[in-house]
């Protein structure tokens, strides 16, 4: 399949796929019929989908029973009066109704907004407000429903609520029944432009409320590259990326480029994660690639990986925020798997990544995709030098590329703060070495400036981590009279530490010895937990803004 939409799909090198890789991309491409049913078709009892839960609980759906199952519920979609251009939210958890529910709006035309389950009822007011939400398809579950039900009175767009068990309360609709009734469906022609929405994401919001981020119908082919090219899948794997339906981390790891290649997407539904069970999941499914956050592998390691047979794994990788070098070696020593880091927003697809063909260097992002006119930029707008700090940039003057955003939905002057001068702006700092891997440093609000120098906070985390009392650690910036800012450390212990002047000073001097003297935390403090936000991001600014005011 991959020949439908690449100019060529092998290469020897890096530099061969820089200079050849070449999407191309058909007209009115709609990832439902282009993708799913084109599978359906040509090889129908593929497998698609390899689903287990913490319950014993397994089912496995090829292409043609994704096709049939997601076919009928576009059908009871448009039963419903949901039409092309209506948004739907979808709080799914990792049931394998969600597969459904996105390939049906993708056959329709409507958009899908992928939301986490751990949403308030002010959080879900502010949504479907701000996006104009016709319908909600949820998890039948408490306190889901209650948090749904309480934002209702103020969310007056929405019309109908949509449970797929197991519960059905009252005044909502059974999914499965709908479904099961809905007459056969009939494609509609031309049913989109490339143009035209495909999902709105709303991003983190570690400061102020959340962006929503529009993405079109032809973003899924961008992530041919996520899956061929960094995760290196083909038509035999069964491929695990850890990550919850109501982030568009799915999406990157659990639908588009992994169904594009042919590989097979294993869903492990469970409702709290536990290391051991993700290892027996890796040996018990013979799971070939997986992908998770930093935080996933870290808790991975401290268990007893000798235990498992992980001996099915061919290709690891990691992203949703920098790797610390010290993960990197110990999951390399105890599995014999390099991790392959990657980098990219909710606004574009991988952007910066460590390709099948180059040696992983810990720590590094990697080398930039070629399928983006990617720069880093200095304060002064000048390309920075080899070692010089910059902002990582998409240039988008010589071409508009597949997979980066069409701007913030409903807000054009935030759309404009990030994106002019046909230059889009990340927010995000890096320096390049002289072999052209990027580094990341920070957000540009985190980096800190002290005594002339500027540090970022991955380098100084990446160097507190490798101390064994350190399990999740801070780095912020502190006011000071003398150097304007100094470097506050803010961790969370490891079980049989404890805090004290003695381990302060032992964490100092450790740093002063794995990183440059001059960034080693002056300021230490000891905490149960770190403030995140739904998604599980650090907010450095909430502890900035509490050390700034006090």
């Amino acid at each position: 399949m991959l020949e439908q939409f690449l100019k060529q799909t092998r290469f020897s090198d890096f530099e061969d796929f820089k200079t050849n890789y070449q999407l191309l991309i058909p007209d009115h491409f709609n990832f439902g019929y282009n993708v799913v049913d084109a599978w359906a078709e040509k090889e129908p009892d593929k497998k698609a989908l390899l689903w287990t839960n913490d319950k014993g609980e397994c089912h496995e759906f090829t292409f043609a029973e994704i096709k049939y199952y997601s076919d009928q519920t576009a059908s009871y979609f448009q039963d419903l009066g949901i039409k092309k251009g209506d948004i739907v939210m979808a709080i799914l958890k990792r049931r394998y109704e969600f597969w459904f529910t996105i390939i049906a709006l993708h056959k329709i035309g409507a958009i899908i907004i992928p939301a986490t389950h751990l949403l308030t009822k002010k959080d879900l007011v502010y949504r479907n407000n701000a996006a104009n939400i016709k319908a909600i398809v949820a998890v039948g579950e408490t306190p889901i429903i209650e948090h749904i039900n309480e934002s209702m009175p103020e969310s007056s767009s929405v019309k109908m609520l949509i449970s797929v068990g197991p519960v059905v309360p009252e005044g909502w609709l059974d999914f499965h029944k709908g479904i099961a009734e809905a007459p056969a469906f009939t494609k509609t022609e031309k049913v989109n432009e490339n143009s035209d929405p495909l999902i709105i994401s709303f991003t983190s919001g570690t400061t102020g409320n959340p962006k929503m981020v529009m993405l079109d119908h032809v973003y899924p082919l961008a992530h041919i590259v996520t899956a061929k090219y960094w995760h290196n899948l083909h038509e035999n794997s069964l491929h695990l990326t850890i990550a919850d339906t109501g982030w568009l981390k799915a999406v990157w790891g659990k639908l588009y480029g992994q169904w594009i290649v042919g590989a097979c997407v294993f869903v492990y539904d469970h409702e709290k994660f536990t290391p051991v069970d993700m290892l027996a999941m890796i040996e018990k499914y013979r799971i070939t690639s997986l992908c998770a956050p930093p935080t996933i592998f870290r808790f991975l390691i401290r268990e007893d990986v000798s235990k498992y047979d992980l001996s099915s794994l061919e290709y690891c990788t990691i992203a949703g925020e920098a790797l610390n070098p010290a993960v990197y070696e110990q999951f390399l020593k105890l599995t014999g798997v390099k991790l392959r880091e990657g980098y990219g927003q909710s606004e574009t697809t991988l952007t910066i990544f460590t390709s099948p063909w180059t040696n992983p260097k810990p720590g590094s992002m990697g080398l930039p995709n070629p399928h983006y006119d990617i720069d880093l930029l200095t304060s002064d707008g000048r390309t920075a030098e080899a070692g010089e700090q910059g902002e990582i940039v998409i240039r988008t003057d010589r071409q508009y590329p597949v997979g980066l955003f069409k701007g913030y939905y409903r807000d054009e002057t935030l759309t404009k703060e990030a994106w002019y001068n046909n230059i889009y702006h990340t927010g995000d700092v890096a320096w390049r070495d002289e072999d052209g891997f990027f580094w990341f440093v920070g957000r540009t609000d985190d980096v800190i400036k002290s005594s002339g120098y500027r540090i970022g906070p991955f380098e100084v985390e990446s160097a507190l981590m490798t101390h064994p009392a350190v399990v999740e650690c801070a780095i912020t910036g502190v006011p000071d009279e003398i150097r304007g800012q100094i470097v506050k450390a803010t961790i969370i212990l490891a079980k049989n530490y404890k805090a004290s002047e003695a381990l302060i000073r032992e964490i100092q001097e450790h740093v002063k010895t794995v990183t440059a003297p001059y960034k080693y935390p002056r300021i230490i403090e000891f905490v149960e937990e770190l403030p995140k936000t739904i998604s599980g991001k650090i907010r450095r600014t909430e502890i900035r803004e509490k050390d700034w005011k006090g």
